[in-house]
């Protein structure tokens, strides 16, 4: 169908297939408004690295109560990602973003004003909700904003803000490490403040998602949100179509609203959508499970095991792995329209066994050789950089993206929220284990867990992960509703029938 409001021509010349996509600069800065929200969570995993070193000497913490501070945030971001599908489903997507922001500020200046442990540990889990909030509202926003051809790399921005964010907690902790320590962490915490203002503020010229818009019945403001979003007019019906076409099967499937989503998810299931939780949690389970946080998180204790003792050039090691990780997350958000999902996030998964394999064996001889050899030094710092920079390679970027195109429009807000949900528990858990289970099997016997982990992560990936790049939001639910057809027909082909060689011979004919 053609649309007099989109369509100021009727004769459109076909797009050239051949002909590389353009970045469309509205969504480009849409995409960049939403994916800032991701700078709150990378500023505290970085911040929060350095940060732990003084608060404990502060507050006199045990090493049970640094686990608890660090991997609560992580924990508590479950709470926000858990209500961050309904939530987006009722108000909207863009005030979901503001609401995450805002909720993040007050845990921010809880935290850098905190007088105790106790409030300190309630800032964060204030600010863990305005996490969990962020994680999932921010990629599922872009993509619904993005035409296909560059969804892969604008739905990875919020990635690579997160690794911007993580950066910049590692210069604030360089620069601030001079202070007393009763100040220093104070500010280190306490600054993520501002940025979660801006943020809060910023969003507020964007417009809101289309596919909400068409969800709530606001067909006009659909329409001219895809226009400013598509290369051309004839792009921009096309998305309208698709996206009135799922919105259509959804109302009479009566979830339209996303009443019976949960059931639909969780109780029963159709077997395109148990293939999509498989592959959406799979993925974020590992990405998690990898200790990417955790790494980061404790990294200045691995290098202090590992014979670096100064706490400036702790934090100054930290500030080039932020670099490294940066830089290769950005590399990747570009490769993703061009190369796929799939090679990147196999490439980045095998890097990654491999990096912390050796992580594991400079670790282990460390632990057992007292003058704490230079080489053995070098290979740990250079294989945490390489860990990060795998995981910003493949699971990092990737998990943002795959998480918010998988699922069909009616599932999108919800089922994207669970999927972050396990991306949490499972960070948490990590983070807030990881010293612990260190201290039984050591930080070498640790990695190289992690390493098996991610060995086992590189076979479920070839195995469960389909490509989707280069197909509309549309297109990929269609496509795991194929499959599911080619698996019943192939049910069916199995059964005992009279008339299997009459009907193949009659398929054959026509």
């Amino acid at each position: 169908m053609e649309d007099p409001e989109i369509v100021s021509q009727q004769h459109i010349s076909p797009p050239d297939k051949n002909k590389k996509p353009r970045l469309n600069r509205f969504a480009l800065a849409c995409a960049t408004l939403a994916s800032t929200n991701s700078i709150l969570l990378g500023y505290d995993i970085g911040v929060m690295s350095g940060a732990v070193l003084y608060i404990r000497d502060t507050m006199k913490i045990t090493s049970v109560q640094v686990e608890i501070l660090v991997g609560s945030l992580n924990v508590c971001s479950l709470i926000g990602s858990l209500a961050s599908g309904r939530t987006s489903d009722l108000i909207g997507r863009r005030y979901t973003i503001v609401l995450a922001a805002a909720t993040f500020l007050i845990g921010a200046l809880l935290m850098g004003l905190a007088p105790s442990f106790p409030f300190l540990l309630a800032g964060r889990v204030i600010a863990g909700i305005g996490v969990g909030y962020s994680l999932m509202i921010a990629p599922v926003y872009t993509a619904e904003v993005s035409p296909k051809m560059t969804r892969g790399f604008l739905t990875a921005l919020p990635e690579v803000f997160i690794n911007i964010g993580i950066l910049l907690g590692y210069i604030f902790n360089f620069a601030l490490s001079g202070l007393p320590a009763h100040i220093n962490w104070r500010l280190m915490l306490g600054l993520a403040a501002l940025p979660a203002a801006v943020v809060a503020a910023g969003v507020m010229v964007m417009p809101e998602s289309p596919r909400w818009l068409v969800m709530k019945g606001r067909l006009s403001e659909a329409k001219r949100v895809l226009r400013k979003t598509s290369e051309n007019d004839e792009e921009a019906v096309s998305r309208f179509e698709e996206i009135i076409k799922a919105a259509t099967a959804a109302s009479s499937a009566g979830d339209f609203q996303g009443q019976g989503v949960w059931k639909e998810l969780l109780i029963r299931p159709t077997r395109a959508t148990r293939r999509i939780l498989l592959s959406a949690i799979g993925m974020n389970f590992f990405m998690q499970a990898s200790g990417n946080d955790a790494v980061i998180y404790y990294t200045p204790e691995v290098f202090k095991n590992a014979g670096i003792r100064r706490r400036k050039q702790l934090v100054g090691v930290t500030v080039i792995m932020g670099i490294a990780k940066t830089a290769f997350c950005l590399v990747s958000a570009l490769m993703l329209d061009n190369f796929g999902r799939r090679p990147l996030l196999l490439l980045g998964t095998l890097g990654m066994a491999v990096s912390l394999a050796g992580l594991g064996l400079g670790s282990k001889f460390l632990e057992h050789s007292n003058s704490k050899p230079l080489w053995a030094i070098i290979l740990c710092v250079v294989a945490v950089c390489a860990d990060v920079s795998f995981f910003s390679i493949g699971l990092g970027p990737i998990t943002w993206v795959y998480s918010s195109e998988i699922f069909p429009m009616r599932l999108r807000a919800q089922g994207s929220s669970l999927a972050v949900s396990v991306n949490r528990l499972v960070s948490g858990a990590v983070a807030m284990s990881f010293l612990s289970i260190s201290r039984k099997i050591s930080f070498g016997g640790m990695f190289f867990v992690l390493s098996g982990v991610m060995v086992v992560g590189f076979i479920f990936f070839f195995f469960f992960v389909p490509e989707t790049k280069g197909r509309s939001l549309e297109e990929i639910g269609s496509m795991f509703e194929k499959d599911k057809e080619k698996d019943k027909g192939r049910d069916d082909d199995e059964e005992p029938n009279n008339n299997n060689a009459a009907a193949a011979a009659g398929a054959t004919d026509g």
